[in-house]
């Protein structure tokens, strides 16, 4: 099997390229270069694809005897991730850069370019694990190793490219074990650190950093009311669940203290209420996928994660009509996923994605166009019947 290893420079992927070899597969090792600008992606152990993550995979490329190169995808990733991180800020939505980077990038132009060069599989260090069930479908799965899982971040995934994707890591019971193999077969990456945050915001500080890309106008602080409580230098800054910095001009009648809702970028505005109102009881979006095979019914019980290290919580799934205008990039107009939770969820903000689990297994994922408050679903009198309908999208 011809096989084109992704390497980024990490342990993980070192390790997953390795497995490949030993397979007995023919491969061929790529690292991704997404920026052609020194200092625009964080280096050290805190970033991924810079020069010297190049520089490294190239070494173990070099220890495993498989032919190496580098593939220019500095403009589609500032196209795909830079430009759309920004614009769903503008639109007062929190994206995901690194799930949108493996939506786009890795899963998306990588693996179409691997296709046309005629490779039958792609193999990266994710941590997760695939399923192949008897009638052919393919499910992606958590990772054996539960606090090294990275299944939420391969939500985005369809059933197409599943079918050319390996992770070789996704059953290893730590990642000592991973860190042990690459130190036996003499890998310079063996003890690199892992990477994390947003690698092209090159020290961390996202809130200077959008500062800089997006113009901050003064506006309204308001209640849910939309009474006027205070002022802001601009909308952007604020992030859900804040409390601290809002320089409101007197308390609340309750005497508790008050915080970010949210932000409506129409009316930039930043809307404060109590803590009770930052408990979420249903999510809602009309942009999703499905990994493997579609659900078979229109309503069904599930998990949902919001966060890739976060907690998953039981609710309930329907595929139904949209509540609101249909967004530009639905996936099918008039259509969204809902969630409704039997535990609220905290800190949920539009643009997040929340991806659906059935045990293990992935079932899709949709990025979060409402949240809907536990205190709002609550209040309600009389609760509408939600308007399900049939899924019938290709």
């Amino acid at each position: 099997m011809k096989v084109l290893a992704a390497m980024s420079g990490g342990v993980d992927s070192s390790v997953a390229a390795a497995r490949a070899v030993d397979a007995g597969h023919e491969v061929v090792g790529v690292h991704l270069a997404l920026s052609r600008a020194g200092g625009t992606l964080r280096a050290g152990s805190r970033g991924c694809c810079t020069i010297e993550d190049a520089m490294d995979a190239r070494r173990v490329a070099d220890a495993l005897g498989i032919p190496f190169y580098v593939w220019d995808f500095s403009e589609r990733f500032r196209l795909d991730v830079v430009d759309d991180f920004i614009a769903e800020y503008e639109q007062g939505r929190t994206p995901n850069p690194c799930l949108r980077c493996n939506e786009k990038i890795k899963f998306a132009a990588l693996l179409d370019k691997a296709i046309d060069l005629g490779f039958d599989q792609v193999v990266t260090g994710h941590y997760a694990h695939i399923i192949d069930r008897e009638d052919g479908v393919r499910e992606l799965h958590r990772a054996s190793e539960e606090a090294k899982d990275q299944s939420y971040v391969l939500g985005v995934l369809t059933e197409q490219q599943l079918a050319y994707c390996a992770f070789p890591l996704g059953e290893t019971p730590s990642k000592e074990l991973v860190r042990e193999e690459a130190r036996e077969r003499g890998f310079v990456t063996a003890s690199k650190p892992d990477s994390y945050d947003i690698c092209f915001i090159p020290d961390g500080d996202t809130k200077t950093w959008l500062g800089g890309h997006i113009p901050m106008r003064p506006g309204a602080i308001v209640d849910r009311d939309g009474e006027q409580l205070g002022e802001h230098d601009g909308a952007v800054g604020f992030t859900i669940g804040q409390r601290k910095g809002l320089k409101l001009g007197r308390p609340a009648a309750d005497g508790k203290p008050r915080f970010v809702l949210g932000t409506d970028p129409e009316s930039n505005t930043v809307v404060v209420g109590p803590k009770e109102a930052l408990a979420i009881g249903e999510i809602a979006g009309q942009r999703w996928t499905w990994a493997g095979a579609k659900p078979e019914a229109d309503r069904f019980r599930c998990e949902v994660q919001i966060r890739a290290h976060g907690e998953t919580v039981p609710g309930e799934c329907v595929i139904r009509a949209a509540e609101t205008a249909t967004r530009p990039d639905a996936t099918e107009a008039g259509i969204e996923i809902a969630v409704r939770v039997d535990e609220a969820l905290l800190g949920v903000a539009p643009g997040q994605t929340a991806v659906i689990y059935a045990g293990t297994r992935v079932v899709g994922q949709f990025t979060i166009d409402r949240a809907v408050s536990q205190l709002d679903l609550d209040e309600a009198r009389e609760p509408q019947a939600d308007s399900v309908v049939t899924y019938s999208a290709a």
